[in-house]
């Protein structure tokens, strides 16, 4: 670490930046029962049980409903091929409901094999550190006093942004994980959805949601790919400008592939539910 203040400022933001990074390479590979050691999973898998008892009661609700609406008479209901065509339809949004919390796992782990499968393809055991060029290190430590004046405000601009930025990527993906705790406590009652043909519309868009933030992990680990290869090129430092203009130009490259990386991350959710039309 150097003793100049310029070059420890930028050097410290970007060491915030490579830890969130890399903690975000790690648990994006977590399950909802491993993230934060299982203690909010077992929350969450106590209020899906108690929901559950709602769920079923609205299980029947909607079948009845979907009867009514789809049957003229109480003699259609009768006739064999239908009144088994119902009891099948009871059967399979009972099972749902009953074993939804399985049926929400399974789906999450198949996702999650997509992201180890992207992880291992391109050989990424952790991100690529951002590091700060050592042409930039040597010339603002060979700056004077008053050379290093703009360099202060550059600086302190640039490590702010640095700051910020991590932050609010961390807490991006942090917010995929509240998104599935509320999905997975709350399932029963729309996957309730499924025992009337009028209203298995909303089951079919509440599954496809939750998948939608299943991939989420997907397109954020892609994000970081091709932020770490960025950050493998470093920007060409022009060692014949002056200090205060090698450094700008860094940081401003820097902040600017930061900003797309963050902002592919926040629109992940976005991008995720284009491509499944929702």
């Amino acid at each position: 670490m150097s003793n100049n203040w310029i070059v420890q400022n930028l050097q410290y933001a970007l060491e915030t930046w490579n830890n969130k990074l890399n903690e975000i390479w790690t648990i994006i590979t977590l399950s909802p029962e491993q993230f934060k050691g299982g203690m909010i999973w077992n929350v969450i898998v106590n209020i899906n049980g108690a929901v559950q008892a709602v769920g079923l009661a609205l299980l029947v609700l909607f079948f009845v409903v979907g009867v009514m609406k789809t049957c003229g008479s109480f003699t259609e209901v009768k006739k064999p091929e239908h009144a088994l065509k119902l009891f099948i339809r009871f059967a399979i949004a009972k099972i749902i409901v009953t074993y939804g919390l399985e049926l929400m796992l399974a789906i999450f782990q198949i996702v999650q094999g997509v992201v180890s499968t992207i992880m291992n393809t391109v050989g990424f055991g952790t991100a690529t550190q951002t590091i700060l060029p050592n042409e930039i290190v040597i010339a603002v430590e060979n700056c004077s006093f008053f050379e290093s004046i703009p360099l202060w405000a550059v600086t302190l601009i640039g490590g702010l942004f640095i700051t910020v930025l991590s932050f609010v990527m961390i807490m991006s993906v942090y917010g995929r994980f509240f998104k599935l705790y509320l999905y997975t406590a709350i399932a029963p009652i729309p996957l309730s959805t499924f025992a009337g043909e009028p209203t298995q519309q909303v089951g079919k868009s509440f599954l496809k949601s939750f998948c939608s933030v299943c991939l989420e992990g997907a397109i954020i680990v892609l994000a970081c790919i091709i932020f770490s290869l960025f950050a493998s090129t470093p920007p060409v430092v022009d060692v014949n400008a002056a200090t205060v203009t090698q450094v700008w130009k860094y940081i401003g490259e820097l902040v600017f592939n930061m900003l797309v990386l963050v902002g592919t991350v926040k629109m992940a959710d976005k991008v995720v539910r284009e491509m499944m039309g929702l």
